[in-house]
């Protein structure tokens, strides 16, 4: 019983130790080594469009505090509103 729990062990370490060769071997293909750049470079395009939009959400962040600390968004005056900062400018000048 001992000799066969033995067997199965070293069958068993043999088939991972076999495994895992086989898939460093791979990796130093050519194959496998233009499948990592490939890789790589998924990531870095992944990477750098999560920075492009980080960039743009804090840049409509800021121009919407600018915007409310410069009164761009207040409402426009109407008519009657213009014609008489019109006329209160011009008698100032007189």
């Amino acid at each position: 019983m001992r000799r066969l729990f033995w067997l199965a062990m070293g069958i068993t370490i043999g088939a991972l130790v076999v495994r895992k060769l086989s898939a460093a071997a791979e990796k130093m293909t050519p194959a496998g080594i233009g499948a990592s750049i490939a890789e790589g470079l998924r990531d870095l395009a992944d990477a750098i469009g999560d920075f492009g939009a980080d960039i743009r959400e804090a840049m409509s962040e800021r121009e919407l505090e600018l915007r409310a600390g410069t009164g761009l968004d207040a409402p426009l005056p109407d008519a009657a509103d213009a014609a008489a900062l019109r006329r209160g400018s011009h008698a100032a000048d007189l």
